[in-house]
């Protein structure tokens, strides 16, 4: 029988209340909370968290705190990846970003949802949805990914847009729900 965190890694349904992920999500809050809480300067310290928290990452990672996730060991990202201020990651399950990732201020990447039916809703279960974005890609300010989207390399998301479906390599996207406006 798979334990929950089995259970969520597989983006099946569990529960969030399992006494595993409750202790797994305390410490990413206790990791991010050090983070949100160093001073500018303290580059060493941030560096030191983000290698605590932060699954794999490459070189020149760097996150602009305020920054808030769910467990952090599922954020993989290559090298030369940029979260500016009051990002959130959902990360129940991957959240993969590709090298010379651009993430502008406020952006959200939701790898979490709930059934669509109400009693499974109703019973606190959960699942995941991995999420993938490619190489070279900006995303704007104020931008939802939702779960189970990819982003194809070199796009760019336009700011404001909410992300409910793939988007190709190669084009400006933008709007709720985001559509390509332009082929690059």
């Amino acid at each position: 029988m798979k334990s929950e965190k089995e259970k969520m890694l597989a983006g099946q349904l569990y529960f969030a209340s399992d006494p595993e992920l409750v202790a797994e999500r305390l410490h990413a809050r206790q990791l991010t909370k050090q983070l949100n809480d160093s001073n500018p300067d303290e580059t060493e310290l941030r560096e030191s968290i983000l290698a605590k928290l932060i699954g794999k990452k490459g070189k020149n990672f760097w996150i602009e705190p305020p920054f808030f996730c769910d467990y952090g060991y599922n954020i993989t990202a290559g090298d030369d990846v940029f979260f500016n201020f009051n990002c959130v990651v959902l990360d129940v399950t991957p959240v993969t970003l590709g090298s010379r990732v651009l993430i502008a201020p406020n952006v959200q990447f939701y790898a979490a949802t709930h059934p669509m039916d109400f009693k499974e809703r109703g019973s606190l279960a959960e699942f995941g949805k991995p999420i993938t974005i490619g190489d070279d890609v900006w995303i704007g300010g104020s931008t939802i990914i939702c779960p189970g989207v990819s982003i194809g390399s070199r796009s760019i998301i336009g700011a404001g847009s909410v992300v409910t479906k793939d988007i190709p390599d190669d084009v400006i996207a933008a709007g709720n729900p985001c559509r390509v406006i332009k082929k690059l």
